[in-house]
């Protein structure tokens, strides 16, 4: 017989607690510095700076999807495009931060009217991770460099979900997702599931949560036939991002 883990919100007046799951400290997970500036986001790694998974993401678009973003921006004009973006990246901040704490199994509440949705949201997510039963790292910082390749990035959960090890990333979404729409989730688990192996141990499972701003779940599982394709593809990414800056990583 299957038994299952029900992830609970408990409510009071002025707090949420998530209960039913364990936190294990399964791997001393390293804390890596960030760095931001207008050429892309770094992690420091000893005397290296690696970039970030979705730095190399952004530098090695397509040009298909270039032209498809500029394309929306031109059709809905540059300052209301702006305006969407910000206003999803601040949804998204708020939401991940909620769940951050839920998953370090930190009382989170905020009153304020902008915090009401990504607190929702949140919910949601909490809501449909049944089969999560452990938590070994909140926004766990992950790092990968060989052969004068490198990149490091922040992964939002890794734990057990249906009794295998996973990497979890929590994403949020104006409107539903097709799955052809969401290639670069893929290719961070990819990114993070290397990263991991090579650090700390292996990972069979990836999976991405996408709540939209009206509540819609979805979940997509990577199966470890799916993370092996695009570790793959991943590789391929990395490559003509060095490529493209002619850099590589110092000291690797």
């Amino acid at each position: 017989m299957t038994i299952y883990i029900t992830m609970k919100i408990i409510k009071t007046k002025d707090s949420f607690t998530i209960c039913d799951f364990s936190i294990r400290n399964k791997y001393n997970y390293k804390n890596l510095t960030q760095n931001n500036s207008p050429k892309g986001r770094t992690y420091s790694v000893g005397q290296d700076k690696l970039p970030s998974v979705t730095t190399i993401l952004s530098k090695t678009q397509s040009q298909e999807k270039q032209e498809g973003l500029q394309r929306w921006r031109n059709s809905i004009g540059h300052q209301e495009a702006a305006r969407i973006t910000n206003q999803a990246a601040v949804r998204g901040t708020e939401m991940h931060y909620v769940l951050e704490n839920y998953c370090n199994g930190i009382n989170y509440f905020s009153l304020k009217q902008k915090d009401i949705q990504p607190r929702k949201m949140a919910h949601v997510i909490v809501n449909n991770l049944d089969y999560l039963s452990e938590v070994w790292g909140s926004e766990v910082t992950l790092h990968y460099h060989n052969n004068g390749l490198g990149w490091a990035g922040s992964s939002d959960l890794i734990g057990l979900y249906n009794k295998k090890p996973t990497v979890i990333d929590f994403k949020q979404s104006n409107k539903p997702k097709k799955e052809e729409w969401i290639e670069d989730y893929y290719y961070q688990i990819a990114a993070y599931t290397i990263a991991h192996r090579a650090n700390y141990g292996d990972i069979e499972q990836g999976l991405i949560c996408v709540c939209t701003k009206d509540y819609v779940y979805q979940p997509f599982i990577m199966s470890k036939d799916k993370i092996k394709i695009y570790e793959d593809k991943w590789y391929k990414r990395v490559e003509q991002f060095y490529k493209k800056s002619k850099t590589s990583s110092p000291n690797v």
